[in-house]
Protein backbone atom coordinates (compact mmCIF):
# COMPACT_ATOMS: atom_id res chain seq x y z
CA UNK A 1 0.00 0.00 0.00
CA UNK A 2 1.36 2.97 -0.78
CA UNK A 3 0.35 7.12 0.05
CA UNK A 4 0.97 10.14 -1.97
CA UNK A 5 1.55 12.97 0.39
CA UNK A 6 0.94 16.94 -1.27
CA UNK A 7 2.95 19.17 0.33
CA UNK A 8 6.31 18.93 2.17
CA UNK A 9 5.52 21.54 5.00
CA UNK A 10 5.52 20.63 8.50
CA UNK A 11 2.24 18.72 8.31
CA UNK A 12 3.92 16.87 5.24
CA UNK A 13 7.14 15.88 6.52
CA UNK A 14 5.93 14.53 9.74
CA UNK A 15 3.05 12.51 8.36
CA UNK A 16 5.73 11.14 6.00
CA UNK A 17 7.65 10.01 9.27
CA UNK A 18 4.91 8.83 11.71
CA UNK A 19 3.66 6.74 8.87
CA UNK A 20 7.07 5.03 7.21
CA UNK A 21 7.56 4.37 11.25
CA UNK A 22 4.32 2.24 10.92
CA UNK A 23 5.67 0.68 8.10
CA UNK A 24 4.51 2.42 5.47
CA UNK A 25 5.01 3.18 1.61
CA UNK A 26 5.09 6.82 1.30
CA UNK A 27 5.98 9.66 -1.21
CA UNK A 28 5.86 13.42 -0.45
CA UNK A 29 5.18 16.19 -3.21
CA UNK A 30 6.52 19.50 -2.48
CA UNK A 31 6.28 22.15 -5.57
CA UNK A 32 9.19 24.56 -3.98
CA UNK A 33 12.68 23.68 -4.26
CA UNK A 34 12.86 23.40 -0.32
CA UNK A 35 10.81 21.79 2.46
CA UNK A 36 9.24 23.32 5.19
CA UNK A 37 6.03 25.76 3.81
CA UNK A 38 6.13 28.26 6.24
CA UNK A 39 8.90 27.45 8.40
CA UNK A 40 11.13 27.67 5.83
CA UNK A 41 14.60 29.76 6.75
CA UNK A 42 17.08 32.17 4.72
CA UNK A 43 20.67 32.28 5.54
CA UNK A 44 22.70 34.84 4.53
CA UNK A 45 26.13 36.75 5.10
CA UNK A 46 25.69 35.24 8.77
CA UNK A 47 22.57 36.13 9.49
CA UNK A 48 19.76 33.45 9.75
CA UNK A 49 15.83 34.45 9.23
CA UNK A 50 12.84 32.52 9.30
CA UNK A 51 10.57 33.88 6.21
CA UNK A 52 7.55 32.71 7.24
CA UNK A 53 7.07 34.57 10.44
CA UNK A 54 8.77 34.04 13.87
CA UNK A 55 8.66 30.32 14.93
CA UNK A 56 9.90 29.27 18.43
CA UNK A 57 9.51 26.31 20.20
CA UNK A 58 6.73 25.71 23.05
CA UNK A 59 3.52 23.56 24.28
CA UNK A 60 1.11 23.06 26.53
CA UNK A 61 0.68 19.59 24.76
CA UNK A 62 3.43 17.59 26.83
CA UNK A 63 3.71 14.85 23.53
CA UNK A 64 4.01 17.10 20.76
CA UNK A 65 6.65 19.44 22.83
CA UNK A 66 8.91 16.48 23.83
CA UNK A 67 8.49 15.10 20.12
CA UNK A 68 10.21 18.68 19.20
CA UNK A 69 12.49 18.88 21.38
CA UNK A 70 13.77 15.31 20.74
CA UNK A 71 14.25 16.29 16.91
CA UNK A 72 16.92 19.04 17.88
CA UNK A 73 18.30 17.92 20.88
CA UNK A 74 21.82 17.83 19.90
CA UNK A 75 20.87 21.41 17.72
CA UNK A 76 18.67 23.41 20.64
CA UNK A 77 19.07 26.42 22.87
CA UNK A 78 16.25 27.59 25.84
CA UNK A 79 15.66 30.87 26.83
CA UNK A 80 13.05 32.50 28.94
CA UNK A 81 10.51 34.95 27.68
CA UNK A 82 10.53 38.38 27.62
CA UNK A 83 8.11 39.45 25.67
CA UNK A 84 6.87 43.53 25.16
CA UNK A 85 4.24 45.64 23.61
CA UNK A 86 5.40 48.58 22.47
CA UNK A 87 2.75 51.58 23.64
CA UNK A 88 3.34 55.01 23.24
CA UNK A 89 7.57 54.79 23.68
CA UNK A 90 6.68 52.28 26.62
CA UNK A 91 7.63 49.15 26.25
CA UNK A 92 4.55 47.21 28.45
CA UNK A 93 4.75 43.79 29.57
CA UNK A 94 2.74 41.62 27.82
CA UNK A 95 0.17 39.52 27.74
CA UNK A 96 -1.31 43.58 28.10
CA UNK A 97 -3.55 42.64 30.92
CA UNK A 98 -0.38 41.59 32.97
CA UNK A 99 0.99 45.02 32.14
CA UNK A 100 -0.81 47.03 32.94
CA UNK A 101 1.76 49.08 35.77
CA UNK A 102 3.62 49.98 32.86
CA UNK A 103 1.31 52.19 31.27
CA UNK A 104 0.53 56.07 31.49
CA UNK A 105 -1.25 56.53 34.50
CA UNK A 106 -4.45 58.03 33.21
CA UNK A 107 -4.41 55.23 30.55
CA UNK A 108 -4.01 52.43 33.63
CA UNK A 109 -6.96 53.91 35.13
CA UNK A 110 -8.79 53.86 32.10
CA UNK A 111 -8.24 50.13 31.65
CA UNK A 112 -8.68 49.00 35.18
CA UNK A 113 -11.80 51.27 35.38
CA UNK A 114 -13.54 50.02 32.42
CA UNK A 115 -12.89 46.72 33.19
CA UNK A 116 -14.44 46.93 37.08
CA UNK A 117 -17.72 47.85 35.17
CA UNK A 118 -17.58 45.67 32.77
CA UNK A 119 -17.45 43.16 35.72
CA UNK A 120 -20.36 45.01 37.71
CA UNK A 121 -22.80 45.16 34.24
CA UNK A 122 -21.54 41.05 33.84
CA UNK A 123 -22.93 40.41 37.49
CA UNK A 124 -25.84 42.22 37.07
CA UNK A 125 -26.36 40.32 33.59
CA UNK A 126 -26.69 43.68 31.49
CA UNK A 127 -24.22 42.01 28.77
CA UNK A 128 -25.72 40.40 26.05
CA UNK A 129 -23.55 36.94 25.10
CA UNK A 130 -21.02 38.50 22.43
CA UNK A 131 -21.73 37.31 18.97
CA UNK A 132 -18.53 38.29 17.05
CA UNK A 133 -14.70 38.59 17.94
CA UNK A 134 -15.09 42.32 18.60
CA UNK A 135 -18.23 41.78 20.73
CA UNK A 136 -15.94 39.12 23.01
CA UNK A 137 -13.41 41.57 23.14
CA UNK A 138 -15.37 44.09 24.70
CA UNK A 139 -17.20 41.41 26.91
CA UNK A 140 -13.77 40.03 28.23
CA UNK A 141 -11.57 43.06 28.97
CA UNK A 142 -13.97 45.78 29.12
CA UNK A 143 -13.59 48.74 26.84
CA UNK A 144 -10.11 50.08 28.65
CA UNK A 145 -8.21 47.15 27.47
CA UNK A 146 -9.92 46.43 24.39
CA UNK A 147 -9.91 49.88 23.10
CA UNK A 148 -6.23 50.92 24.36
CA UNK A 149 -4.39 47.45 22.92
CA UNK A 150 -6.41 44.78 22.06
CA UNK A 151 -8.74 46.33 19.00
CA UNK A 152 -6.31 48.09 17.42
CA UNK A 153 -3.56 44.69 17.94
CA UNK A 154 -6.24 42.55 16.16
CA UNK A 155 -7.27 45.03 13.89
CA UNK A 156 -3.54 44.73 12.57
CA UNK A 157 -2.93 41.77 12.51
CA UNK A 158 -6.31 40.06 10.82
CA UNK A 159 -6.84 42.95 8.34
CA UNK A 160 -10.24 42.10 8.58
CA UNK A 161 -13.16 43.56 10.51
CA UNK A 162 -13.38 42.08 13.84
CA UNK A 163 -17.05 42.36 13.70
CA UNK A 164 -17.32 39.93 10.96
CA UNK A 165 -15.21 37.41 12.76
CA UNK A 166 -16.80 34.42 14.33
CA UNK A 167 -15.24 33.81 18.06
CA UNK A 168 -15.73 30.04 17.68
CA UNK A 169 -12.10 29.78 18.11
CA UNK A 170 -11.15 32.11 20.83
CA UNK A 171 -11.68 30.06 23.60
CA UNK A 172 -8.07 28.26 24.60
CA UNK A 173 -6.14 30.63 22.09
CA UNK A 174 -6.83 34.09 23.77
CA UNK A 175 -7.41 33.10 27.36
CA UNK A 176 -9.19 35.08 29.94
CA UNK A 177 -7.83 36.48 32.45
CA UNK A 178 -7.81 35.80 35.83
CA UNK A 179 -9.72 38.91 37.74
CA UNK A 180 -6.74 39.29 40.46
CA UNK A 181 -4.21 39.17 37.88
CA UNK A 182 -5.46 42.32 36.45
CA UNK A 183 -5.67 43.79 39.83
CA UNK A 184 -2.39 43.11 40.87
CA UNK A 185 -0.67 44.21 37.76
CA UNK A 186 -2.45 47.47 37.56
CA UNK A 187 -1.24 47.93 41.15
CA UNK A 188 2.33 46.82 40.27
CA UNK A 189 2.50 43.31 41.76
CA UNK A 190 4.15 41.13 39.05
CA UNK A 191 2.17 38.43 37.23
CA UNK A 192 2.95 36.32 34.44
CA UNK A 193 0.05 35.66 31.75
CA UNK A 194 0.74 32.45 29.34
CA UNK A 195 2.46 30.83 31.37
CA UNK A 196 3.37 27.86 28.79
CA UNK A 197 5.41 30.20 26.81
CA UNK A 198 7.44 31.56 29.92
CA UNK A 199 10.32 29.06 28.39
CA UNK A 200 10.69 28.09 24.53
CA UNK A 201 13.68 26.61 22.70
CA UNK A 202 15.18 27.57 19.38
CA UNK A 203 17.52 25.61 16.97
CA UNK A 204 21.09 27.02 17.81
CA UNK A 205 21.72 26.99 13.76
CA UNK A 206 19.95 26.81 10.60
CA UNK A 207 16.64 28.33 12.10
CA UNK A 208 13.56 26.78 12.30
CA UNK A 209 14.26 24.94 8.95
CA UNK A 210 16.58 22.68 10.87
CA UNK A 211 13.10 21.41 13.04
CA UNK A 212 11.68 20.29 9.45
CA UNK A 213 15.18 18.91 8.05
CA UNK A 214 15.45 16.97 11.63
CA UNK A 215 11.93 15.49 10.85
CA UNK A 216 11.98 14.63 7.19
CA UNK A 217 15.76 13.17 7.77
CA UNK A 218 14.76 9.83 7.64
CA UNK A 219 12.26 10.20 4.72
CA UNK A 220 14.07 12.66 2.56
CA UNK A 221 14.94 9.85 -0.26
CA UNK A 222 10.83 9.92 -0.62
CA UNK A 223 10.44 13.20 -1.15
CA UNK A 224 10.04 15.27 -4.57
CA UNK A 225 10.54 18.92 -4.66
CA UNK A 226 9.93 21.13 -7.49
CA UNK A 227 6.60 18.85 -8.12
CA UNK A 228 4.18 21.07 -8.56
CA UNK A 229 0.71 19.68 -8.42
CA UNK A 230 -1.77 20.49 -11.49
CA UNK A 231 -3.88 17.05 -11.11
CA UNK A 232 -5.19 14.42 -8.46
CA UNK A 233 -7.23 11.73 -9.93
CA UNK A 234 -9.47 8.84 -8.71
CA UNK A 235 -9.92 5.61 -10.42
CA UNK A 236 -11.40 3.22 -8.19
CA UNK A 237 -8.92 2.69 -5.80
CA UNK A 238 -6.23 3.91 -7.08
CA UNK A 239 -5.19 8.03 -7.11
CA UNK A 240 -2.94 9.51 -9.73
CA UNK A 241 -1.13 12.91 -9.30
CA UNK A 242 0.70 15.19 -11.94
CA UNK A 243 2.63 17.82 -12.18
CA UNK A 244 1.61 17.75 -16.44
CA UNK A 245 5.08 15.98 -17.00
CA UNK A 246 5.55 13.97 -14.03
CA UNK A 247 2.37 11.18 -12.40
CA UNK A 248 2.86 9.91 -9.25
CA UNK A 249 0.41 6.83 -8.20
CA UNK A 250 -0.93 5.48 -4.78
CA UNK A 251 -3.49 3.95 -3.16
CA UNK A 252 -4.29 6.82 -0.50
CA UNK A 253 -3.83 10.31 -0.75
CA UNK A 254 -3.46 13.11 1.92
CA UNK A 255 -3.43 16.28 1.26
CA UNK A 256 -1.41 18.86 3.65
CA UNK A 257 -1.46 21.73 0.81
CA UNK A 258 -3.95 25.12 0.80
CA UNK A 259 -7.40 24.52 -0.21
CA UNK A 260 -7.19 26.93 -2.70
CA UNK A 261 -4.67 25.21 -4.53
CA UNK A 262 -5.88 21.97 -4.14
CA UNK A 263 -9.44 22.54 -5.70
CA UNK A 264 -8.56 23.05 -9.49
CA UNK A 265 -6.29 19.95 -9.01
CA UNK A 266 -9.83 17.86 -8.65
CA UNK A 267 -11.36 17.19 -11.80
CA UNK A 268 -15.18 17.62 -12.13
CA UNK A 269 -15.31 19.52 -8.53
CA UNK A 270 -18.99 20.64 -7.67
CA UNK A 271 -19.26 25.02 -8.31
CA UNK A 272 -20.86 24.85 -4.61
CA UNK A 273 -17.18 23.70 -3.64
CA UNK A 274 -15.18 25.79 -5.60
CA UNK A 275 -17.50 28.70 -4.53
CA UNK A 276 -16.87 27.62 -0.50
CA UNK A 277 -13.24 27.14 -1.05
CA UNK A 278 -12.65 31.10 -2.54
CA UNK A 279 -14.54 32.44 0.30
CA UNK A 280 -12.60 31.71 2.93
CA UNK A 281 -10.99 34.41 4.12
CA UNK A 282 -6.74 34.45 4.53
CA UNK A 283 -3.93 36.70 5.10
CA UNK A 284 -0.50 36.81 3.59
CA UNK A 285 2.57 37.95 5.09
CA UNK A 286 6.07 39.32 4.59
CA UNK A 287 8.59 39.10 6.75
CA UNK A 288 11.16 41.93 6.59
CA UNK A 289 14.61 40.71 8.36
CA UNK A 290 17.52 43.31 9.20
CA UNK A 291 20.85 42.54 10.15
CA UNK A 292 22.78 45.18 12.30
CA UNK A 293 25.85 45.87 14.11
CA UNK A 294 25.31 46.22 18.36
CA UNK A 295 23.13 45.09 19.94
CA UNK A 296 18.81 45.15 20.10
CA UNK A 297 16.79 45.38 22.88
CA UNK A 298 16.70 42.03 25.53
CA UNK A 299 13.48 41.35 24.47
CA UNK A 300 11.95 38.07 22.52
CA UNK A 301 9.41 39.29 20.68
CA UNK A 302 6.98 43.17 20.41
CA UNK A 303 3.65 43.47 19.59
CA UNK A 304 2.84 46.95 17.68
CA UNK A 305 -1.02 47.89 18.21
CA UNK A 306 -0.04 51.42 16.83
CA UNK A 307 -1.37 51.73 13.24
CA UNK A 308 0.65 55.15 12.65
CA UNK A 309 3.81 54.15 13.80
CA UNK A 310 4.35 51.10 11.13
CA UNK A 311 2.47 48.45 9.07
CA UNK A 312 4.46 45.51 10.58
CA UNK A 313 2.41 43.88 13.63
CA UNK A 314 5.19 42.02 15.15
CA UNK A 315 9.03 42.26 15.39
CA UNK A 316 11.12 39.45 17.07
CA UNK A 317 14.55 39.14 17.47
CA UNK A 318 16.03 36.26 16.34
CA UNK A 319 19.58 36.72 17.67
CA UNK A 320 18.25 36.82 21.38
CA UNK A 321 16.92 33.15 20.24
CA UNK A 322 20.35 31.64 19.22
CA UNK A 323 24.25 32.24 19.93
CA UNK A 324 24.82 31.79 16.11
CA UNK A 325 22.11 33.28 13.88
CA UNK A 326 23.95 36.30 13.65
CA UNK A 327 27.52 36.86 13.43
CA UNK A 328 29.64 37.87 16.16
CA UNK A 329 28.79 41.18 16.98
CA UNK A 330 25.68 41.57 14.82
CA UNK A 331 22.08 41.45 16.10
CA UNK A 332 19.22 40.78 14.06
CA UNK A 333 15.28 41.79 13.86
CA UNK A 334 12.39 39.89 11.99
CA UNK A 335 9.15 42.25 11.11
CA UNK A 336 6.24 40.90 10.31
CA UNK A 337 3.11 42.62 8.07
CA UNK A 338 0.30 40.87 7.39
CA UNK A 339 -1.43 41.53 4.04
CA UNK A 340 -4.73 41.32 1.38
CA UNK A 341 -3.94 40.78 -2.38
CA UNK A 342 -4.69 43.91 -3.76
CA UNK A 343 -4.11 45.75 -0.74
CA UNK A 344 -1.10 48.90 -0.16
CA UNK A 345 1.57 46.60 1.09
CA UNK A 346 0.74 43.67 -1.62
CA UNK A 347 1.24 47.14 -4.37
CA UNK A 348 4.28 48.17 -2.38
CA UNK A 349 7.93 46.90 -3.35
CA UNK A 350 9.89 44.95 -0.86
CA UNK A 351 12.70 47.49 -1.19
CA UNK A 352 10.25 50.27 0.16
CA UNK A 353 8.59 48.24 2.81
CA UNK A 354 12.04 47.42 3.99
CA UNK A 355 13.30 51.31 3.97
CA UNK A 356 9.63 52.34 5.87
CA UNK A 357 10.64 49.14 8.52
CA UNK A 358 13.97 50.85 9.60
CA UNK A 359 12.60 53.85 9.61
CA UNK A 360 9.77 53.38 12.15
CA UNK A 361 12.13 50.66 14.24
CA UNK A 362 14.66 53.95 14.15
CA UNK A 363 12.35 55.85 15.47
CA UNK A 364 11.14 53.44 18.25
CA UNK A 365 14.58 53.17 19.30
CA UNK A 366 15.16 49.99 18.17
CA UNK A 367 18.16 50.12 15.94
CA UNK A 368 19.74 53.15 13.54
CA UNK A 369 19.73 52.96 10.04
CA UNK A 370 23.54 53.32 9.95
CA UNK A 371 23.81 50.28 12.07
CA UNK A 372 22.53 48.02 9.18
CA UNK A 373 24.31 45.44 7.79
CA UNK A 374 21.84 42.86 5.64
CA UNK A 375 17.94 43.13 4.44
CA UNK A 376 16.30 40.17 3.18
CA UNK A 377 12.02 40.46 2.58
CA UNK A 378 10.56 37.01 1.73
CA UNK A 379 6.44 36.61 1.09
CA UNK A 380 3.97 34.14 1.97
CA UNK A 381 0.89 33.49 0.51
CA UNK A 382 -0.86 31.51 3.09
CA UNK A 383 0.07 32.87 6.30
CA UNK A 384 -3.17 32.92 8.55
CA UNK A 385 -6.97 31.61 8.92
CA UNK A 386 -9.39 34.15 8.98
CA UNK A 387 -12.23 32.66 10.78
CA UNK A 388 -15.00 34.64 9.07
CA UNK A 389 -18.84 34.39 10.78
CA UNK A 390 -19.51 32.17 7.65
CA UNK A 391 -16.25 29.75 8.11
CA UNK A 392 -17.97 26.60 10.36
CA UNK A 393 -20.52 26.34 7.66
CA UNK A 394 -18.63 26.95 4.84
CA UNK A 395 -15.66 24.44 6.28
CA UNK A 396 -17.71 22.02 7.19
CA UNK A 397 -19.87 22.12 3.51
CA UNK A 398 -15.98 21.55 1.66
CA UNK A 399 -14.82 18.89 4.53
CA UNK A 400 -18.17 16.85 3.78
CA UNK A 401 -16.79 16.76 0.41
CA UNK A 402 -13.11 15.64 0.31
CA UNK A 403 -14.33 13.24 2.98
CA UNK A 404 -16.30 11.56 0.29
CA UNK A 405 -13.97 12.04 -2.20
CA UNK A 406 -11.54 10.17 -0.51
CA UNK A 407 -8.59 12.90 -0.12
CA UNK A 408 -7.51 13.29 3.59
CA UNK A 409 -6.64 16.75 4.85
CA UNK A 410 -4.57 17.15 7.40
CA UNK A 411 -2.28 20.49 8.74
CA UNK A 412 -2.90 24.47 9.31
CA UNK A 413 -3.85 25.77 4.92
CA UNK A 414 -5.34 21.64 3.84
CA UNK A 415 -7.62 21.81 7.18
CA UNK A 416 -8.05 25.38 7.54
CA UNK A 417 -7.29 25.93 11.04
CA UNK A 418 -5.46 28.81 12.43
CA UNK A 419 -3.00 25.70 13.81
CA UNK A 420 0.64 26.75 15.67
CA UNK A 421 3.30 24.41 14.70
CA UNK A 422 2.35 22.72 17.79
CA UNK A 423 -1.73 22.07 16.64
CA UNK A 424 -0.26 20.81 13.09
CA UNK A 425 1.86 17.66 14.73
CA UNK A 426 -1.11 17.25 16.89
CA UNK A 427 -3.12 16.84 13.92
CA UNK A 428 -0.91 14.79 12.01
CA UNK A 429 -0.61 12.31 15.23
CA UNK A 430 -4.06 11.93 16.09
CA UNK A 431 -4.50 11.42 12.06
CA UNK A 432 -2.18 8.67 12.16
CA UNK A 433 -3.21 7.62 15.12
CA UNK A 434 -6.49 7.26 13.82
CA UNK A 435 -5.41 5.67 10.69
Amino acid sequence: MKTVILGGGLAGVTLARLLVEKGEDVVVLEGEETIGGLCRSREEKGFTFDIGGSHIIFSRDHEVLAFMNQMIEQNREQRERNTKIFYQGRYVKYPFENGLSDLPPDDRFFCLHEYILNLIALERGDLPPPKTFLDWIYYTFGKGIAETYMVPYNEKIWNYPLDKMSLHWVDGRVPKPPVEDIIRSAIGIETTGYAHQAVFSYPARGGIASLIDAIADPVKDRIMTEFIVRSVKRTGNTWTVSDGTRTVTADHCISTIPLPILAPCIPDIPREITDAIQSLVYNSICCIGIGITGDVPPVSWMYLPEKNLTPANRISFPSGYSSFVSPPGHSSVLAEITYNAGDAIDLTRDADLTTGIIASLEEMNILKAEDVRYTTAARSRFAYVVYDSGYERTIATIRDYFDAYGISLVGRFSQFEYLNMDGVIRSVLDYVKGR
